[in-house]
């Protein structure tokens, strides 16, 4: 059983950070990620709002960061994490689906994962004009016919990429105001894009693949049935949390963990950083609070040791 004195669960922003952090502490640390390195960052097209650069894309900015952080940490990409357990104080167990590993500390940056809407169609289109990623499954839809469903920064963000792609993009959102940044509202007034006030998708329609939404005006309480040819949902998100959980990591009402200044959860040698944490879901303050979580890591194995 290979021993390290630090693991990070995820690769986001805050895993990224977390794991250059520790290194650079001289702490032996492995990285494991269910998926490819980058979590939700790779799905951000483009940034205007992390310090030093001006414009940047999630992909190419965590091609930086995860570059940094090979330098002091081991990444092990599609390799998921499927259960803790504490075997005593700064000694814990940590096994995925390949393999088993010892380690003084842990620290969550399991993020979050998409909230699906629950309409009718939406589990029997997915992947057949059905998505939950602009950046990923965008370019599909080049010239064709796309509706957003959500109010946030990841929706308008997704809108904006899409347009500049050259598909016909229409937003819903439950409200008669979005929940988004002001310069991205400012952007999709620019771009005049459509906008459905106060409507729900009430039904997604279509044979072989998307050919129709039914939107459902909460005001009026009417149905129009609109053709469209995808339809990119993004209307907030659910913290992954079970392996947490199942140790007894403490959360909030809404699931997400319960941390302290130094990023320290109720569980001696657990700590936790990024979306999973809840709060402002902001990639500057997800790299910070992997910084503090490795930071305070390194300071109890210190004087524990």
């Amino acid at each position: 059983m290979d021993e390290y004195d630090v693991i990070i669960i995820g690769s986001g922003p805050a895993g990224l950070t977390a794991g250059i952090y520790a290194g650079r502490q001289g702490l032996k640390t492995l990285i494991l990620e269910k998926q490819l390195a980058g979590g939700a960052g790779l799905m951000v097209p483009n940034m205007e709002n992390y310090p030093g650069f001006e414009l940047i894309t999630g992909k190419l900015l965590i091609d930086y960061t995860k570059k940094q952080a090979l330098k002091y940490a081991k990444i092990n990409e599609m390799e998921e994490v499927k259960k803790l357990e504490i075997m005593g104080e700064h000694e814990i167990k940590v096994s995925s689906q390949k393999a088993e590993y010892k380690t003084k500390s842990v620290i969550l940056c399991t993020g979050t994962t998409h909230r699906k809407l629950n309409a009718p169609g939406e589990e029997e289109f997915l992947g057949r004009g059905v998505f939950y990623c602009a950046v990923c499954d965008g370019p599909l839809f080049m010239g064709k016919r796309i509706l957003v469903v959500g109010g946030g920064n990841t929706a308008i963000q997704g809108a904006l990429y899409l347009d500049t792609i050259g598909s016909y993009i229409a937003v819903a959102h439950r409200r008669d105001e979005l929940r988004a940044e002001k310069y991205l509202q400012d952007k999709l007034k620019e771009k005049d894009i459509a906008m459905f006030w106060n409507s729900v998708v009430d039904e997604i329609k279509g044979e072989m693949f998307v050919k129709s939404v039914v939107l459902l005006n909460k005001k009026t309480n009417e149905k129009k049935e609109y053709p469209i040819d995808g339809i990119f949902i993004a209307v907030g998100d659910m913290p992954s949390n079970n392996i947490a959980k199942d140790i007894g990591v403490e959360t909030d009402k809404s699931g997400y963990i319960i941390t302290d200044k130094g990023q320290k959860t109720n569980i001696t040698g657990i700590y936790s950083a990024g979306d999973i944490t809840g709060g402002v879901n902001q990639w500057v303050v997800a790299c910070g609070e992997g910084a503090v979580a490795a930071l305070s890591a390194y300071d109890d194995i210190m004087r524990t040791s």
